[in-house]
């Protein structure tokens, strides 16, 4: 065997150097299963055509007492937050439109 010929086999290499070159060849395989995981997935979201649901709700269907602007709004889960120019903020049932509660803001 010459000398400027590489081993064939890892029977040559000090066990340090072969722990290192199966680490090494076992995290690559990993990193590529990631890539093509990541890949499979952005497709996968990205061509989905199902589009979500608009909520076509407004803060006029609720019953905000008269003269009373709103100044805020909005969707939590299945209630309904408006906030009104007279520093109230009052809660109401999506699904119903009853009141639910009422918070008063201090002046300020």
């Amino acid at each position: 065997m010459d000398m400027d010929e590489a081993p064939k086999d890892q029977a040559g290499l000090p066990r340090d150097l072969r722990f290192l070159k199966t680490l090494v060849t076992v995290l690559t395989g990993v990193m590529i299963a990631g890539v093509i995981t990541i890949t499979a997935l952005l497709v996968i979201r990205l061509n989905d055509t199902a589009e979500a649901p608009i909520l076509t709700v407004a803060p006029g269907e609720y019953a905000v007492p008269e003269g009373v602007g709103v100044t805020g709004f909005q969707l939590v889960g299945r209630h309904v937050v408006i906030i009104g120019d007279d520093n109230v903020i009052r809660v109401f049932e999506r699904d119903s439109g009853l009141q639910v509660r009422v918070f008063a803001l201090p002046e300020g």
